[in-house]
């Protein structure tokens, strides 16, 4: 598989499943996507994410009422306990070209990676389905370990705008900001005061 970053602004997706599962799923794809629930039934916290519900019991639904559903869907993801009628679900995908994505079955087309994310970044992790847990723990690591990376990124991209405007070369000044990227001091006061980063910034690598 090829790690992307979808734009999924005004997509549909189709999400089987009202547990705790899918709600997980539902909440990842809002509030860029159009999000459609379908189950038998909803845990109450669905009422707050503002969803499309379709109340179905799926598993003595046709065929073709779940064809239905999913027609125009960008993806499906199917989150429900029983795992034939996921892999039911998916195999209905397939054959229209719908992504997909099995929550608990065999694997989809797609994978929901677990995700870290600022302001100016966002970090996707996965293990190929294999490891959930060991993804949740990268991401945890990355956030203790690396708590200033917006501010830092934000620090970055105002020095390369200024450094254009300078007499150095572009080998230069990716030089320069590799090695303002390696200077721990930096990244500890960018964490609590930006414009402390920048004066030290200025005060040894810019005079």
């Amino acid at each position: 598989m090829i790690p992307l970053f979808v734009d999924c602004s005004h997509r549909r997706v189709v999400i089987f499943g009202g547990g705790e599962v899918a709600e997980r799923k539902a909440a990842f794809f809002l509030p860029e996507a159009q999000v459609t629930v379908v189950s038998r039934s909803f845990r109450e916290s669905f009422n707050e994410l503002g969803v499309e519900k379709v109340t179905l019991d799926i598993e003595n639904a046709y065929d073709d009422n779940l064809s239905e559903i999913i027609s125009g869907a960008f993806l499906v993801v199917a989150a429900l306990s029983d795992l034939d009628q996921n892999n039911r679900i998916g195999g209905l995908c397939k054959t229209r070209g719908i992504l997909f994505n099995n929550a608990d079955g065999e694997q989809g087309d797609v994978i929901i990676p677990s995700i870290t994310k600022g302001e100016h970044y966002t970090i996707a992790i996965s293990t190929g389905g294999k490891s959930p847990g060991m993804s949740r723990f990268i991401r945890e690591k990355l956030d203790a370990v690396c708590p200033g990376i917006d501010a830092m990124i934000a620090l970055q991209a105002e020095l390369r705008e200024s450094l254009k405007l300078s007499e150095l070369s572009q080998p230069e000044r990716s030089e320069l900001l590799r090695r303002i990227l390696q200077d721990k001091k930096i990244w500890t006061l960018a964490c609590d005061d930006l414009e402390a980063a920048k004066k030290r910034v200025q005060e040894k690598y810019l005079k």
